[in-house]
C-alpha cells in the first residue's frame, strides 16, 4: 500500500533515491522495481534485515532490472550518514509524526536532496489522526508512537521555510481511517474483534484485488477522510540559512 505517487517522483534507472524511516520498506521496494539506486534507512535493525532479505529475492526473482541497487542502512534521521546533495529523491512517509525533533529531520531531509529534487513527504492527517488520539490513548502513548498532530498548513510552512517549493499536495487511504476508528473505539490491540477482523479482510481484499469500485470511492472520499496527507516539494537553489531555518 503505497502513500507517495510514485508516477509523480520521475523514479527509474539511475535515479538514488533514500528511504528514511523506511519501516517495512513498501516505498523502498516500488522505487527498486522501477530501477532506482535504493537506500532503505531506518533505526530499526530487524526491519531492516527482513527489507534487506526482500531486496535480495527481488533481485533473483528478477524483479527488478539488473542495472538497479538496493541496499539497506541502519541510522538516526537527524544525523543522516550521506554528503549535502547525495540523493534526487527523497521520500519520508509516516516519521515526522514520530520525531520530537521534526525541525532537525526536516534540516537533514532537505540537506541530502540534490538541488532540483524531489522530497515526498506524508504524515497522518489532522481531523482522522485527531479522532484516534480521543479514541484511543494506547494509539499513540507508546514507545515510538506519535508525538504530534499535524496540520497540513504548518508542516508545509516548516519544509518551504527550508528554502523547499511545494509542487502538490493530496490526501490518501480513505478506507483506512474507519478502520482505525474502529480499533481505537474497541481497543487498539484487540486485533481479534469481530468487526476489527471484518473490516481488515475488507481492505486486504481491496488491496490484492483493487477494485474498480473501492478505487472510485476512495478517489471520491479521499479528500473528505484520507487517512494521510502527501506533499512534494523540490529543491531550487537556495542559501544555507534558508534551509537551516526548517531546524527552529
Amino acid at each position: 500500500m503505497l502513500t507517495v505517487d510514485f508516477d509523480r517522483l520521475g523514479i527509474g534507472p539511475g535515479v538514488k533515491v533514500i528511504d528514511v524511516g523506511c519501516g517495512a520498506g513498501r516505498h523502498s521496494f516500488e522505487a527498486y522495481r522501477r530501477g532506482a539506486d535504493v537506500v532503505a534507512f531506518d533505526r530499526d535493525e530487524s526491519e531492516l534485515r527482513s527489507v534487506e532479505a526482500i531486496f535480495e529475492a527481488m533481485a533473483q526473482a528478477g524483479e527488478a532490472p539488473a542495472s538497479a541497487s538496493a541496499h539497506a542502512v541502519l541510522g538516526d534521521a537527524l544525523s543522516l550518514p550521506h554528503p549535502d546533495q547525495s540523493f534526487d529523491c527523497v521520500i519520508a512517509s509516516e516519521i515526522l509524526e514520530h520525531v520530537p525533533q521534526d525541525g532537525a529531520a526536516i534540516s537533514e531531509l532537505i540537506r541530502v536532496l540534490k538541488v532540483g529534487g524531489t522530497l515526498a513527504v506524508s504524515v497522518p492527517r489532522w481531523l482522522p489522526e485527531r479522532l484516534c488520539w480521543w479514541l484511543s490513548d494506547e494509539y499513540h502513548a507508546n514507545a515510538g508512537g506519535h508525538v504530534r498532530i499535524y496540520r497540513a498548513s504548518e508542516l508545509r510552512d516548516k519544509i518551504v521555510g527550508g528554502g523547499m517549493r511545494l509542487t502538490r499536495s493530496h490526501h490518501a487511504h480513505a478506507l483506512h481511517a474507519p478502520f482505525w476508528w474502529l480499533k481505537c473505539a474497541v481497543g487498539v490491540s484487540r486485533a481479534d474483534h469481530p468487526a476489527v477482523r471484518a473490516y481488515h479482510k475488507l481492505l486486504v481484499w481491496d488491496l490484492m484485488n483493487r477494485p474498480r469500485i473501492t478505487r472510485v470511492a476512495e478517489s471520491v472520499l479521499n479528500p473528505v477522510v484520507g487517512k494521510s496527507v502527501a506533499m512534494y516539494f523540490v529543491k531550487p537553489a537556495a542559501s544555507a540559512p534558508a534551509r537551516r531555518a526548517a531546524a527552529i
